[in-house]
């Protein structure tokens, strides 16, 4: 709060000044003091990283090339009844399962190529672009 001490006496225009300034004084207190409990009124423009889908079935990732924004996360779900399935990256990869999920956050821009190391031969391949 801002405290301002008035001399004893003041003419009606130097009251006015001083009422409007300690009037804009308390308005723009009061919009730091939301914009600070907002987090998004403070930083419109920034985003929160989002978790996108792909769906092992029928042999297959579903999607097969997904493209995201550097620093969202990718989470591969297995619904191929109980098949055995993998995701394998260059330098790193799933466990073997037949259900479940495994998830993996790109912080890196770039091409980033898997497959199924089981299902390779049938074709089980995806991509994902992160931009």
């Amino acid at each position: 709060m801002i405290a301002v001490r008035s001399p004893e006496r003041r003419s009606g225009s130097a009251r006015a000044s001083l009422a409007a300034a300690s009037t804009l004084a308390i308005a723009s207190a009061l919009a730091l003091a939301i914009a600070g409990a907002l987090p998004g009124a403070a930083a419109s423009t920034a985003r929160s990283a989002a978790t996108h889908t792909v769906v092992l079935k029928n042999i297959r990732f579903h999607p097969a090339t997904l493209s995201i924004r550097r620093g969202d996360r990718v989470r591969w779900l297995w619904r191929d009844g109980g098949t055995e399935h993998n995701v394998t990256f260059h330098r790193f990869h799933s466990r073997t399962q037949g259900s479940g999920s495994y998830t993996v956050r790109f912080a890196h821009a770039g091409t980033f190529s898997y497959h199924c190391s089981i299902h390779v031969a049938e074709g089980m391949r995806g991509k994902i672009v992160v931009h």
